[in-house]
């Protein structure tokens, strides 16, 4: 019999979305043979009673009954499905909070090391707002919600409070569909899944907040075509970029250029900047574990920050002449720019970094600096740290 690891992340703070640890769980494979604790019918619908049985529990979770129903309970926790794994299928489940505030939904297809997922969930606090539903990848044990926002991410519903209403996902290959309550309509239409994982496991997520899940189901279905329907790339994208390995934010100056000795010793990774204009940090180096002081105090966003990291990313424009043009650009979470050497920008953008309720969510209008080119090749480095939510960065050269 083959043991996998799994793990699902897990917030520890309500006030910043990437204060997680990721916990691991060994879970039995399934060695070929549906589970005999799952009841199956012809049309492959399995359902998993909220019992030990069907379910490995982590953090503040249990077994309990509420309004009427035998539920899975958790508050900062998870409970993951034992010995399945999907690609495509329809998830069902019933959930009802009393909690005021609460982040709690779905992850599915998990990979093996729980690193990479997909994962909706719903704001509580946030019903009816823009962003009361959130689709976020979970890419190198890092949530990303600050750089996939807007349409196919976000959206807004209304939560009904302490009663059960009702979750539905429809999983088809590079796209997904959650219903909440209207099962007629879907609420939110993710078309293009990002966590580059075509299958794995399930778990029901609450990353703060008490909820309740109950008669949960899930049809596995046919695989669909895989076909990514991703936005077109922004004119002007700066596309080819090199990344250094990470290292700790705090040992480094981030208002110092590098020396010509140094970038030469340095051993840079090649990646492409994805539609419409992301380099999404974590799909090349692992998420940082930190708490942030200033999630709760505001009077400490100037504090150092233990655990934050930061990574070099250059880039080299080739201009016909001597002149001046502008860099748009969207960065998280804090971040140096330097042209040939010479600093030209330092800005700090991370969630509740610049207001209570500063999101910093990455886009390419939100800041611009005009760059000095000479004629040939200009070295573009940016310095870029992360706390959490998504560690990225978009730059569009306007002509």
């Amino acid at each position: 019999m083959l043991f996998f690891k799994r793990a699902v992340v897990v917030l520890n703070s309500i006030f910043i979305a990437v204060c997680f640890i990721l916990s691991s769980l060994s879970i039995k494979a399934a060695d070929n043979l549906r589970p005999q604790n799952y009841i199956a019918d012809s049309s492959n619908v399995l359902s998993a009673a909220a019992d030990s049985m069907h379910w490995d529990l982590q953090g503040k979770t249990g077994f309990t009954e509420y309004h009427g129903r035998k539920s899975i309970f958790l508050n900062g926790g998870a409970a993951i499905l034992k010995d399945f794994e999907m690609r495509d299928a329809i998830i069902d489940v019933d959930l009802s909070t009393p909690a005021s505030r609460g982040f709690f939904g779905v992850q599915f297809r998990i990979d093996s090391t729980g690193a990479n997922a997909e994962y909706l969930y719903l704001r509580q606090h946030y019903s009816g707002q823009p962003d009361a539903m959130q689709y976020t990848p979970v890419i190198g044990g890092g949530l990303n919600w600050q750089i996939y926002n807007g349409p196919g991410f976000t959206g807004a519903v209304d939560i009904p409070h302490n009663e059960w209403f009702h979750l539905r996902i429809v999983i088809k290959g590079a796209q997904a569909y959650l219903y909440v309550k209207d099962m007629n309509n879907p609420a939110l239409v993710m078309n293009d899944l990002k966590s580059g994982v075509d299958r794995g496991s399930v778990a029901l997520v609450v990353l703060l907040g008490e909820a309740y899940f109950s008669d949960f189901k899930i049809q596995t279905t046919p695989d669909a075509d895989w076909v990514r329907e991703e936005p077109p790339m922004m004119p002007g994208i700066l596309t080819g970029w090199e990344l250094s390995p990470s290292y700790d934010a705090l040992s480094v100056d981030p208002e110092r250029p590098l020396t010509g000795a140094e970038t030469d010793t340095i051993q840079w990774q090649s990646v492409e900047a994805e539609a419409p204009g992301f380099v999404t940090i974590y799909r090349y180096r692992s998420a940082p574990r930190i708490r942030v002081t200033f999630a709760n105090d505001f009077s400490k966003r100037l504090e150092p920050q233990p655990g934050s990291k930061l990574i070099y990313a250059k880039c080299i424009i080739n201009s016909t002449s001597d002149g001046v043009k502008k860099l748009s650009f969207g960065y998280s979470d804090e971040v140096s720019i330097f042209l040939n050497g010479n600093i030209l920008f330092r800005g700090r953008s991370a969630q509740n970094f610049r207001d209570t309720r500063f999101l910093g969510i990455v886009d390419p209008e939100n800041d611009a600096v005009y760059l000095p080119l000479k004629k040939g090749r200009n070295e573009l480095i940016l310095a870029l740290s992360e706390l959490g939510g998504g560690w990225g960065f978009i730059c569009r050269l306007d002509e």
